[in-house]
């Protein structure tokens, strides 16, 4: 292990400058990825002319790929033993975030291919997408407990860190229609407005490569070969674990289905496609005042309690939004406080992901953070593929027709998938936590002690080994 301070791990301090750094990787990695979460969809359905079945299926299709792309990664990392100055996850960061931003480009690219050569090329891409973003993406997450073991800090970082990913979404529900209005040809603004953002997006990984130092690097023994099963083996063996994978499996479907609707929201039942601008401004704002006030609510309550507490707030603003959410005011309203729930939910998704990564070192005697992000990871994947291919069929099921008057069956129907689907969604995930997350601060505490304690036992005796081979080698020499 590598630890390049004297303090005591549990209460070193990071630099503001590398939480900035730190949070600016999510803020660049969610310039990429929200630009096909928000309107990759819409792009499918109103420029290439597909059914919006077409793209839930290629949706579905691409993420349950990516979904063991990711555990590729966990494996990849976990297996690596020469680990350069440039670290065990940081170099992935460097190099694949470039064609991570090529592929989000070409993913808006208009073609005039028959509609089964259009649906095969966007499902490669989206797959190819996933690929290379697994790499990139699941390497800084799962960097974490290499750079601090503090857990005030790990908190921090995950604030930075969705506060990044909030800026990142606010940019690219604010500013990329308005981008994409710039140009003449609407399919020329969709290519421009995502090259744009690709650009961004590479330049912020690229910062946050840079500024953040990986300080507790542990390679995996030679005795433990990482696979794909060893990531399902790390989910179903470390129990808080499972529970937050099946948890997030709730929140992030929820999440990821609101975005994707929301497009179609404010163009066909508040007649105001324009309001999406400033639904994102306002909500997103929400969204980083609370992810600032994540730490310190941590610190005075507790992660779970915290993590509940924004639930029901994201619950009852669905709620809210459904019975009394027919005006652009209301709407935005009733979204802010949806939105500003969903800071502390996905805030200390990323938090407690890290403690889960101790649990299983103090559980089976061997870290493999690699393993347990990615299995982590592979749940959020599923989520994002159900996320993705739910909108699609639902569109389909509701009777939407692409630039046209919708029914008030079909519009009943966009307002149950906007609210009524992710609020039981978060409240499932309430359930989930609420009785079955058994991993608090004070029994944390102490599963860090107890693994600080088997190093320095283990030490000692290596040690204490050393010398009594000294000796009976001095012994037959004298002889």
């Amino acid at each position: 292990m590598k630890d390049l301070h004297n303090h005591d791990p549990l209460t070193l301090k990071l630099s503001l400058r590398e939480k900035y750094a730190y949070g600016m990787g999510d803020f660049g990695s969610n310039l990429m990825l929200c630009i096909g979460t928000l309107y990759l969809l819409k792009f499918y359905t109103d420029e290439l002319g597909m059914p919006a079945f077409y793209g839930g299926i290629i949706f579905l299709v691409a993420k349950f790929f990516t979904a063991f792309t990711d555990m590729f990664t966990g494996v990849l990392l976990d297996s690596r033993r020469n680990i350069g100055v440039k670290g065990k996850f940081r170099p992935f960061i460097l190099y694949a975030s470039v064609p991570v931003a090529l592929v989000a480009t070409a993913q808006f690219i208009s073609n005039d291919f028959s509609l089964t050569v259009k649906t095969a090329l966007a499902t490669v891409l989206f797959m190819m997408f996933g690929l290379f973003y697994s790499l990139m993406n699941c390497s800084y997450g799962a960097m974490v407990p290499a750079i601090t073991k503090n857990p005030h800090e790990r908190a921090q970082l995950a604030a930075w860190r969705q506060g990044g990913a909030t800026m990142g979404l606010l940019l690219c529900t604010v500013a990329f229609m308005p981008i994409q209005g710039l140009f003449t040809g609407s399919s020329l603004g969709y290519f421009a407005s995502a090259m744009i953002f690709a650009i961004c997006g590479l330049f912020c990984m690229w910062w946050c490569y840079s500024g953040v130092k990986e300080r507790y690097v542990e390679v995996t023994p030679e005795n433990h070969k990482p696979s794909i099963l060893q990531s399902f083996y790390a989910i179903f063996h470390n129990p808080p674990l499972l529970v937050l994978c099946i948890a997030n499996l709730c929140t992030l479907a929820a999440f990821n289905i609101k975005l994707a609707i929301q497009v179609y929201y404010t163009q066909y039942v508040l007649n105001d496609i324009h309001l999406l601008s400033w639904m994102g401004f306002f909500s997103m704002g929400c969204i980083l005042i609370g992810v600032f006030l994540v730490p310190g609510a941590v610190k005075r309550f507790g992660k779970k309690q915290v993590y509940l507490g924004g639930l029901t707030l994201w619950a009852v603003g669905d709620i809210l939004n459904f019975m009394w959410g027919n005006s652009s005011l209301s709407f935005v309203l009733f979204s802010c406080m949806a939105f500003f729930g969903t800071a502390f939910v996905n805030s200390l998704n990323w938090a407690l992901v890290p403690d889960t990564v101790d649990y299983g070192e103090w559980k089976t005697g061997i870290r493999t953070e690699g393993s347990v992000y990615t299995g982590y990871t592979f749940s959020r994947k599923i989520s994002a593929a159900l996320a993705g291919f739910l909108p699609g069929i639902m569109l389909t099921q509701i009777g939407y027709i692409p630039n046209a008057i919708q029914s008030s069956d079909t519009l009943l129907g966009l307002r149950q998938l906007i609210f009524i689907w992710p609020c039981a969604l978060a409240i499932i995930a309430a359930l989930t936590m609420g009785f079955f997350y058994k991993l608090n601060e004070e029994r944390f505490a102490l599963i860090i002690e107890e693994i600080d304690k088997r190093k320095r036992n283990n030490v000692s005796e290596h040690t204490l080994g050393k010398e009594k081979t000294s000796v009976v080698t001095d012994i037959k020499v004298a002889i």
